[in-house]
C-alpha cells in the first residue's frame, strides 16, 4: 500500500477513518464546552446579556460544527452538497477549527514565554487542538461548501471577535497575558482572516482538481 493513500480521500471519507474521528471530536467538544463552564457562569452572573453566551464558547463551537460535518459525511455522503445549511456547517466547522486549533497553541506558549508554567494540561492541549487545526485543514478539500459558505462563515467569526473583545468575554488567558490583550485582539483578527485565505485557496484548489478528474473521466474511451 502506497503512502500516498493515507493522504487520499478514499482513506479520510472512509467509514473506519470518519466514525473514528466523528468520536473523538465529539467527545473533545463535550470537554472543551465542560471547560468552559466556569466562564459561562461567570459571564452569565456579570449581568451579560444571554445572547453574549453564544460567543463565550469558541474552540468547542468550531469543533461541534466541524463534527456536525463529519455527521453529513457519513450519513449522506451523496446527499446535494449546495444545501444552505450543510455548506454553513461545514465551512464554519473548517475555518474557525483551523482559526482556534492555532490560537490556543499560540496562546499557551506566549504565556509559557513570558512565564507561565506549562502542566500537562496545557500540553493536551496544544495537541487536541494542532489536531483541530491539521483535520480541518484535510477536511476542507472534501467537504462541499464552497467560496460564498466560506465568507459567510468568516462574517460569523468576525462578529465573535467583535463580542469577544468588545464586551471582553473573549476566552480567559493566562494572567501573565492580561497586558497584551490589545495585541492579542489583533492577532485574533488576523488569524481570522488567515484561516478564511487558507480554507479559500483549498476551495479552488478542491475545484481545480474535480475538474481536472472530470476531464480525464471524458477522455477515457467508453
Amino acid at each position: 500500500m502506497q503512502m500516498s493513500y493515507f493522504w487520499s480521500r478514499t482513506f479520510w471519507t472512509s467509514r473506519p477513518v470518519l466514525w473514528t474521528l466523528f468520536i473523538v471530536n465529539l467527545l473533545g467538544t463535550a470537554y472543551g464546552y465542560e471547560w468552559y463552564w466556569n466562564q459561562l457562569v461567570y459571564t452569565s452572573r456579570s449581568g451579560h446579556p444571554l445572547w453574549q453566551l453564544v460567543f463565550v464558547p469558541d474552540s468547542p463551537t468550531a469543533s461541534l460544527f466541524f463534527t456536525l460535518s463529519l455527521l453529513y459525511l457519513i450519513f449522506r455522503p451523496a446527499a446535494p452538497p449546495r444545501t444552505v445549511v450543510r455548506a454553513f456547517v461545514e465551512a464554519l466547522g473548517a475555518v474557525a477549527s483551523i482559526k482556534y486549533g492555532i490560537w490556543a497553541v499560540v496562546m499557551i506558549f506566549a504565556g509559557a514565554a513570558q512565564g507561565d508554567i506549562l502542566e500537562w494540561q496545557h500540553w493536551m492541549l496544544v495537541v487536541s487542538h494542532l489536531s483541530m487545526a491539521v483535520e480541518a485543514v484535510i477536511f476542507a478539500s472534501f467537504l462541499s461548501f464552497g467560496r460564498v459558505a466560506a465568507l459567510a462563515a468568516a462574517c460569523w467569526l468576525f462578529i465573535n471577535d467583535a463580542v469577544d473583545y468588545s464586551y471582553g468575554i473573549y476566552p480567559w488567558l493566562p494572567d501573565v497575558l492580561d497586558d497584551n490583550v490589545p495585541a492579542i485582539c489583533v492577532f485574533t483578527v488576523g488569524l481570522t482572516v488567515f484561516s478564511l485565505l487558507l480554507v479559500y485557496l483549498l476551495v479552488i484548489f478542491r475545484r481545480i482538481r474535480q475538474k481536472e478528474e472530470s476531464g480525464l473521466i471524458q477522455e477515457v474511451p467508453s
